[in-house]
């Protein structure tokens, strides 16, 4: 588990003047998991493990991402659409392309490709509050990824004198992986690469 300073991301001001653009251009809300997604199939450039299936006697690697979502029935069923090479879509793109997904399943207009060929899951349990989760791996994937509920806390900061305190959004990062794959520390340097991606990036840059 990971956990990442939402008010590093982008400041609140800036998020929230950025999302209704978006939401002007686009046509939906832009919410906090297409950044994830795009961290997340970045850092599998770095950490290719994880985008892997175990086989009978051998770790498949794949060369594309191909990027589960989950998304909720309406609590009448899970369903885990993908986006395929997801690793070749800018945020705006992966945005669109899982806001595109999520309504198909809800409208049960999902075909049969659409929910095939998963490589890596990323799962959201954070709109009910969630503070550390434990997502079940979609064998034959070997990692699975859920992001928490985000709420105000208080966090340290870096001033002119040292560090001081502040208010952040904050929520956590949660890994669930198979150990057959690789271990604990290889986990951990995966997670830690998406957080800083998420915290580090030119967001902005990416929304123009």
């Amino acid at each position: 588990m990971k956990t990442i300073d939402r008010g590093e991301v982008l400041g609140l001001a800036e998020y929230e003047s950025i999302r209704d653009r978006f939401r002007a251009r686009e046509g939906f809300g832009l919410t906090y998991l297409p950044f994830v997604a795009r961290a997340v199939v970045d850092a599998i450039v770095a950490y290719p493990r994880v985008n892997a299936s175990v086989g009978a006697d051998a770790l498949i690697v794949h060369p594309a991402v191909h990027l589960g979502v989950a998304v909720d029935l309406d609590f009448e069923g899970l369903i885990v659409p993908v986006v395929h090479d997801a690793g070749g879509l800018r945020l705006r793109a992966l945005a669109r392309a899982i806001q595109e997904r999520s309504v198909a399943a809800h409208d049960r207009t999902l075909t049969p490709d659409d929910v095939a060929g998963g490589t890596f899951t990323l799962t959201n349990a954070g709109g009910y509050g969630t503070l550390v989760t434990a997502p079940i791996i979609s064998q034959p994937q070997v990692a699975i990824i859920s992001t928490d509920g985000v709420a105000p806390r208080p966090v340290a900061v870096r001033t002119g004198d040292g560090h001081g305190l502040a208010v952040h959004p904050v929520g956590n990062l949660s890994l669930s992986f198979d150990h057959r794959a690789f271990d604990g520390a290889y986990a951990s340097a995966f997670l830690g690469r998406v957080v800083e991606l998420l915290e580090t990036r030119d967001w902005a840059e990416e929304l123009a």
